[in-house]
């Protein structure tokens, strides 16, 4: 995957994020600054997804600790690196957890 793809991969990435977190039930706050997309919760936790551009990862930081995710061609998605878990049903979990709402993220 050359850099532009990656970043083309991210940004779709973060913009699906967004357009889901525009429609929460609860009071989440969000703002993109250099690439980094900051989530606040309600409860004043955050989640921060940033792009790795020398690795070729999305970073997702969440209270419970730090997550890379690799793009699988094949899946056509992010996957964890650590056990391959798509970052829809890793994002699902996460927000449940921290910001106590239930999305169906598809990405």
């Amino acid at each position: 995957m050359t850099e532009s793809e990656f970043n083309d991969k991210v940004d779709a990435t973060l913009e699906a994020i967004e357009e889901m977190l525009d429609e929460a039930e609860t009071d989440l706050d969000f703002m993109t600054s250099g690439g980094v997309l900051t989530v606040i919760c309600e409860n004043q936790t955050q989640i921060i997804f940033t792009r790795q551009a020398p690795v070729k990862q999305l970073w997702v930081a969440t209270r419970s600790g730090g997550f890379h995710f690799d793009f699988d061609e094949a899946q056509d998605t992010w996957v964890l690196d650590s056990d391959q878990t798509p970052i829809s049903v890793f994002l699902n979990q996460a927000f449940a957890e921290q910001a106590g709402e239930n999305f169906d993220f598809d990405l």
